[in-house]
């Protein structure tokens, strides 16, 4: 009986479609904290990635504003992009003041 409802819910599953894989690894790419550091990522095509999927998502990609593109010889892009306003804020720092002690 639990190997029936076991099999039940990985036959509940859906299998994540080609756009949504190569999405989530680009974003996740993009997203990296040392990507978001040097501002730039290079994102290389897999075999797994297929032709539609590929085009759909650079499109997605040329589209956005404040991203530069390079598509590179061996068929890898390279995206570069600006500090958002709110990374270019300075920090300010509160010093505390000091009260007198109460007693």
């Amino acid at each position: 009986m639990a190997k029936a409802k076991k099999h039940e819910k990985q036959a509940e599953r859906q299998e994540m479609s080609g756009i949504e894989r190569l999405g989530l690894r680009v974003s996740s790419m993009i997203n990296h904290p040392v990507a978001q550091v040097q501002r730039w990522v290079t994102i290389h095509r897999l075999d797994t990635d297929g032709e539609r999927e590929w085009k759909e998502v650079m499109g997605l990609l040329s589209e956005t504003d404040g991203i530069d593109m390079t598509f590179n010889e061996d068929e890898s892009v390279t995206l570069r992009w600006e500090a958002s306003a709110d990374e270019d804020r300075p920090v300010e720092v509160v010093e505390p003041i000091e009260e007198p002690a109460p007693f």
